[in-house]
């Protein structure tokens, strides 16, 4: 599945009360995610949970605590980059059939 959007990145300034983070981009699981306080790299499910996987509306970063009045908040979408397809070098076949098994 290919993502249509170039859209991978929110940024916020927090205000310390405010816990819950808005991203709108698609993940396809929950540690697609990578979230900053001030630059420092966060710990999913120690630190924040994510809503939304699967989604193409995206959803929320929801913080345990919320990060301290004019810290920034940063969510990154790292997305890994596999194939998925196994391709025959120097193969001119663009059918199936010719795949390795």
């Amino acid at each position: 599945m290919t993502v249509s959007t170039t859209t991978r990145k929110k940024s916020y300034t927090a205000n310390g009360s405010t816990t819950v983070f808005a991203y709108d981009f698609r993940i396809f699981s929950d540690s697609d995610l990578k979230v900053y306080v001030d630059g420092t790299l966060k710990t999913l499910t120690t630190d924040f949970s994510v809503s939304g996987a699967g989604e193409s509306s995206g959803g929320n970063v929801t913080f345990g605590s919320a990060p301290a009045d004019t810290l920034s908040v940063v969510i990154l979408r790292e997305l890994p980059r596999t194939q998925a397809t196994d391709y025959v070098d120097n193969s001119a076949c663009k059918s199936p059939a010719c795949l390795p098994i």
